[in-house]
């Protein structure tokens, strides 16, 4: 499937030397009675001087990612792979934890992605079955995940667009209760239903089995529990900084969310977030990645359609069963989508395996709010068409219809949608 795109509890005031400090204790996440972070000693891989590790399990409820009242840990100019790490005298149950981010909407931002790791006697592991790693600010964000016995828990945060701070790291020995919001129905705007229907009549008149292919974008996160892997395909002999590596990062995890954003709360989609981590990167030569850390995987010189190729037995368009007993590593280091990135390319190409545009042409747009050509490429991943030859009724510029939008529209929103209601069964849902 390839498609071408052609162009409280109370507050308390502490008195200390005159300066009044407000704090709110912080309080357990839904359905908890404590806080196993209370008891640990925290430590981190780097701390700016002016912040302070304590920040991370002081318990005091941020009044937000960007708490200026209260003590923060955060680790600017330092940016790369970040750890915070709880350790605890004795072996603890633990179940679940939620982290609040630290932001200031400058040097320190949410990172482009986390995990949580237990030390297992000998090294630190992910932990299983996490239901998901989202990064919004200005709350909360949870995960629970297969209960493991442990005396340290470890927050590896991959820095995006800036540095990485953490206010509140939180562990429990039970699930966190959350109750989803309420989600709507198939209610289209009148307006748009018939064009609708044309473009679904349109797909199964032209798609070869739209109803029995099995490596949708849909299919990607559902085979993860809500989440989504990437590596990149760096076609390019220009050379590519720790720096530039965590900004393409970040740039690829916001374009993919605002299409997961147009799910969210909709129609029993199950995801609040979709977290998107890349976890490696292929290149023709070694020194073009200009770090040594090992924050991803890197493939040197296999190569594939002259280009470099990631690792074929840790892709999922390789192993669409889901199983990847070959892949370095293990199934923690699969990708199932590729970012092709090719230097002197117009234009762009995306389907199940990726979406492909031009090296310079990402770069060059990493800090724009939307990149429209990989947009309409993620499109193409989750099974949306192109619209060369003809024009629903009804309707004028979307993204999908290539030249014509430079973000997604209402009418994209709805038709990523329908693809929902018609293969939400395949799921449960």
């Amino acid at each position: 499937m390839l498609r071408r795109l052609v162009l409280p509890l109370a507050t308390l005031a502490i008195l200390a030397g005159g300066l009044t400090v407000a704090e709110t204790a912080a309080q357990a996440a839904p359905g908890q009675s404590d806080n196993l972070a209370r008891s640990a000693t925290a430590s981190a891989s780097y701390t700016s001087p002016w912040e302070s590790i304590a920040a991370v399990n002081d318990g005091i409820d941020p009044a937000n990612s960007n708490d200026t009242v209260n003590r923060r840990w955060g680790t600017w100019p330092n940016t790369g792979e970040q750890w915070v790490l709880l350790t605890w005298a004795s072996t603890q149950s633990i179940r679940s934890s939620d982290i609040y981010f630290f932001d200031d909407g400058g040097g320190v931002r949410t990172p482009g992605s986390w995990r949580l790791q237990s030390w297992n006697g000998s090294s630190y592991v992910d932990v299983a079955g996490a239901s998901g790693y989202p990064t919004a600010v200005n709350q909360y964000n949870a995960v629970n995940f297969t209960p493991v016995s442990t005396s340290r828990l470890r927050l590896v945060l991959q820095s995006g667009a800036a540095s990485v701070g953490v206010l509140e790291f939180r562990a429990y020995s039970t699930a966190i209760g959350t109750t989803p919001p309420p989600t709507s129905g198939w209610n289209p705007p009148a307006n748009l239903v018939t064009p609708l229907n044309q473009v679904w009549q349109h797909v199964e008149s032209t798609y070869s089995n739209p109803y029995g292919f099995r490596n949708y974008g849909w299919d990607q996160v559902f085979a993860n529990r809500g989440s989504i892997n990437y590596c990149v395909r760096w076609d390019s002999s220009a050379p590519v900084s720790a720096a530039l590596r965590d900004q393409i990062h970040a740039s690829l995890a916001r374009q993919f969310k605002k299409w997961m954003d147009v799910m969210a709360g909709h129609n029993g989609w199950p995801y609040q977030n979709v977290p998107l981590k890349v976890v490696g990167w292929a290149v023709r030569d070694r020194a073009t990645l200009q770090w040594s850390d090992n924050s991803v995987d890197v493939y040197v010189n296999n190569i594939r359609e002259n280009a470099p190729q990631c690792s074929e037995p840790c892709g999922r368009f390789f192993n669409q069963s889901g199983n990847y007993p070959n892949c370095p590593g293990g199934a923690s280091h699969h990708y199932d989508m590729s970012l092709w990135l090719t230097a002197g390319m117009n234009g762009g190409a995306g389907g199940d395996w990726g979406q492909r545009v031009g090296s310079e042409y990402f770069v060059g747009a990493l800090n724009n709010d939307n990149i429209h050509i990989l947009l309409h490429e993620i499109g193409h991943s989750f099974g949306l068409d192109d619209f060369y030859d003809w024009t629903p009724t009804g309707v004028g510029g979307f993204l999908m219809k290539a030249g014509s939008a430079s973000s997604i529209t209402e009418f994209d929103a709805w038709m990523l949608r329908d693809w929902w209601r018609h293969l939400k069964s395949r799921y449960g849902y």
